[in-house]
């Protein structure tokens, strides 16, 4: 009688085994100190209210005033993430031709940048790191606290944010394109801001507007969620309308805000094949 040959083993399976055993140990405690416990959403209480709220959705609310408010309410939005994104690129393109060391006219000839030009990189650098390391609900929330209630400090807390991002990204996006055209010009008397426009956009140009886009669209997202701190926008319509307990109200805003960011992601696709 003949017999099935054993199936081959595994050569890495005590690696595998180690490594789980390995991320297992690292996350437990982790969960832990997090107070991570997603059984709580199985107990009978909470799935009481739970079906109470997701109950109240039904009918959503669609009158005529609630509509329209909703309508300006996502204009407001939109307004808000533009005019921040137009304001941090205003800021990241001098700090970006600061910052791109390919960009160093002190290192023509030796190839190594001066120490006053390093020293002015690191200080750009940093202050980079500081913008983007604050979360752009934390500066809405310290804004607020400024300049009153409204989307000035949303559009504000999106530039200071996005600034660094942009300026991180664009640096590096720049740092590892093509630098022969760029150096060309430099070593021909060329100044840094022709030797960005003509040397290195033309390399670069569209992964840049394609990442532009997209943290465009991160800032719709961000502006929302600003809305909840009273950085206006259809985040605060949806904040007033879950205190109040409004589900229905809360219903149509979350379908206008899903239609919101399909709209963006469909504009930025759009975007992307035309550069393509």
């Amino acid at each position: 009688m003949l017999t099935a040959p054993p199936l081959p083993r595994d050569p890495a399976w005590r690696g595998r085994l180690i490594t789980t055993a390995v991320i297992l140990i690292v996350l437990w405690p982790m969960l832990v100190q997090a107070e991570f416990k997603p059984w709580i959403l199985w107990d009978a209480q909470s799935l009481a209210a739970t079906w109470n709220f997701l109950s109240s959705f039904i009918p959503p609310a669609h009158t005529p005033e609630f509509l329209q408010l909703v309508l300006v309410s996502s204009w407001e939005t939109i307004a808000m993430a533009t005019a921040g994104m137009a304001l941090a690129m205003l800021g990241a393109i001098p700090l970006t031709l600061l910052v791109t060391e390919r960009l160093s006219i002190s290192r023509i000839g030796s190839g190594q940048v001066s120490p006053l030009a390093a020293a002015l990189r690191h200080g750009v650098r940093s202050l980079l790191v500081l913008l983007r390391s604050v979360p752009e609900l934390v500066w809405a929330l310290l804004l607020v606290r400024i300049v009153g209630l409204g989307p000035t400090a949303g559009v504000i807390a999106i530039a200071l944010t996005y600034c660094g991002m942009l300026g991180k990204v664009y640096a590096e996006i720049l740092e590892s394109s093509d630098a022969s055209a760029c150096n060309a010009l430099l070593n021909n008397g060329s100044g840094r801001l022709a030797a960005l426009l003509y040397g290195a956009l033309p390399e670069s140009a569209a992964e840049l507007v394609s990442y532009t886009i997209y943290r465009w669209e991160c800032a719709i997202r961000g502006s929302v969620v600003m809305g909840f701190v009273g950085a206006g926008g259809l985040g605060q319509r949806m904040d007033e309308s879950m205190k109040m307990m409004a589900g229905g109200e809360l219903a149509t805003m979350l379908m206008v805000f899903v239609l919101l960011v399909a709209g963006a992601d469909a504009v930025s696709a759009m975007l992307r094949r035309r550069l393509a």
